[in-house]
Parts: C-alpha cells; sequence; structure tokens
C-alpha cells in the first residue's frame, strides 16, 4: 500500500496541504447504502482536530461496527471497534462492494501491514511504500505507528 502525501493530516506548507474529503457527501453515500441493506446508522462523528478520519457507527445485519473515511484521501475502511489510538479493522465483504464506486476500501491485510520506521543522522526514514512528507515522517517517528492503517486512521493532533 503506497502511502500519500498529506493522508495524516500533516504538512510543511499550505502548498503541501491535501484536499479534505467533503462530509456531507460521505453521510449521504453511508445512509443509503446502510438503509439498502437494512441497517441503521447509530452515530455520526463529525472530523475533529485530533483524528483525521470521519467514523459512522453502523448497525448492519444485527452487528454493530465503523465505517471509517480518511478526511483527506477517498480511503474507506470498516472496523468492529475504534478506540483512541487503537483500531481494530475488518473485512466487510457485503459493504465494501457497496462503497466501492464512491472510495477505495481497503482491506484488513492491507491496514495492517507493519511498518519499517528508521532514523539515521536526525533524518526519519519509511521504508514502506510512501510519498509523505516530512512532516509527516517526523509525526510518525514520534507517534510510533505499527501498521499502515495506524497512518491512515489516526488520532495524532
Amino acid at each position: 500500500m503506497n502511502l500519500p502525501n498529506g493522508v495524516t493530516g500533516f504538512y510543511s506548507s499550505i502548498d503541501n496541504k491535501s484536499n479534505e474529503i467533503d462530509e456531507s457527501d460521505f453521510k449521504n453515500i453511508c445512509f443509503n447504502l446502510v438503509r439498502k441493506n437494512q441497517g441503521r446508522i447509530l452515530k455520526i462523528d463529525e472530523g475533529n482536530l485530533a483524528s483525521n478520519f470521519l467514523k459512522v457507527k453502523v448497525d448492519i445485519f444485527n452487528r454493530e461496527s465503523y465505517v471509517l473515511l480518511n478526511a483527506y484521501y477517498p480511503f474507506l475502511a470498516f472496523a468492529s471497534t475504534v478506540e483512541f489510538q487503537h483500531i481494530n479493522f475488518i473485512d466487510n465483504p457485503v459493504l465494501s462492494k457497496d462503497f466501492m464506486p464512491f472510495y477505495k476500501v481497503l482491506s484488513k491485510e492491507e491496514l495492517n501491514e507493519p511498518l519499517d520506521i528508521r532514523k539515521s543522522r536526525g533524518k526519519v526514514s519509511l521504508e514502506n511504500k510512501n510519498n509523505l512528507n516530512s512532516s509527516e515522517l517526523e509525526q510518525l517517528f514520534y507517534w510510533k505507528p505499527k501498521t499502515v492503517g495506524e497512518v491512515m486512521f489516526n488520532f495524532w493532533d
């Protein structure tokens, strides 16, 4: 999985700032797809300063789970639990198929890919495929995420 520049929400200058995802489109798509599957939306968390993703708690097929969308790129994931600094990513084949026309749906395997962060001579590097900017690399070194998912869906402030 290639980590694109700005996916964490951190940037070096205004020129590097990523576009933000339209929250209202995401909410409408969630509402329509959840309703299509005879589910219901339990809670919608607006984007906030302490995370880089939008979160919708849903009940589908009598099972509660979360739909997560990165705030800067159209990357979507599913989770069984979302707690500060811990997300348990899951695959949801039915909803994945429904969301694919709108977003890049990431698999549990992609999100759980281990990170290889290194610091040499004062410079932080990430061995995983990435285009992250220097501010993002510094945040990786500070927060010490262990997986790609922890970078793409983070609670860094």
